[in-house]
């Protein structure tokens, strides 16, 4: 069982944040109805600022027990070629931080009870100060929590102050790169859930995950503190019901849901049905 918010002291990471007990109760709520929970990404203004809030309501009304919107950057390093290409279509159409949130604060009016947790980068979010500024817009907007990309706790900590302050979760992210004992001290930083990356490379849909990727999950999961999410390559059911079957406690799609939408980021019902797909997926199979 995943331990509550405030079994982490409330000064060290961000999991006694209100947006860190609103991901959680969101985790719980999955678990108990015997799934996984599922974290649908969409790319915010992409292809436009319209059809990116159709989008949105499609995926939360698919199935999606949390949401994950990227904020379109220039340099997006974590991100492979399918979301590269979808930021700067955003970005193209002028999406902006300003934009986005206004997308964020829409989400959250239209579906109250949906966590929507942004996912940026550092230079993007906190700059060349602690991102205060940024941290109280998103709250402001409704967000439950930030997924800082290229930001570790070594570094996080002012942010996190400022995050706590607001009520907002931080989102760390674990790889299989990362030693075992450093897993557990960036798991007891995040707030609301841990990312865990399945794969060494960048984001993109593929057509099969690490064999390594299952002990992965169960390394990470003993030694967190928070609900583990796993993303990066995951593209189909199959891959959602084998990272469930390790024992994930949510699953994140976003590539493939990008190219679901077709070349003009249009296609929301083919986006529909796959996040459908994928939500039928998260279910438990109880053992024979």
């Amino acid at each position: 069982m995943t331990p509550a918010p405030g079994d982490v002291a409330p000064d060290v990471g961000t999991n006694g944040t209100a947006g860190a007990i609103r991901i959680v109760a969101a985790f719980a709520r999955a678990q108990h109805d015997g799934r996984a929970a599922l974290i649908p990404y969409v790319v915010a203004g992409y292809p436009d600022a319209d059809t990116s809030f159709g989008v949105a309501l499609a995926a939360a009304d698919a199935g999606a027990d949390l949401l994950e919107v990227g904020l379109p950057y220039s340099d997006p390093l974590a991100d492979g070629a399918t979301l590269q290409r979808a930021s700067g279509v955003a970005l193209g159409a002028g999406a902006t931080l300003e934009r986005s949130l206004r997308l964020i604060e829409r989400i959250g009016t239209a579906r109250p009870d949906l966590p929507v947790v942004p996912m940026g980068y550092a230079n993007q979010v906190i700059g060349g100060g602690d991102g205060e500024v940024v941290a109280r817009r998103l709250a402001g907007a409704g967000a439950a929590g930030l997924i800082v990309a290229d930001l570790t706790p070594d570094e996080g900590a002012p942010f996190e102050a400022v995050a706590r302050a607001v009520g907002l979760a931080v989102v760390y992210l674990v790889a299989p790169t990362t030693p075992a004992d450093r897993r557990a001290v960036v798991a007891a930083r995040s707030g609301g859930f841990l990312y865990c990356v399945s794969l060494v490379g960048v984001t993109g849909a593929r057509a099969s995950l690490p064999a390594s990727v299952g002990k992965l999950v169960r390394d990470v999961r003993a030694v967190s503190p928070v609900p583990v999410a796993v993303g990066f390559g995951l593209s189909r059911p199959a891959h959602v019901r084998a990272i469930t079957k390790a024992g994930a406690d949510g699953i994140i799609v976003a590539s493939a849901l990008v190219d679901a939408l077709g070349p003009d980021g249009r296609d929301i019902a083919r986006l529909r049905r796959l996040v459908g797909e994928l939500r039928a997926a998260t279910v438990r199979i109880a053992p024979a």
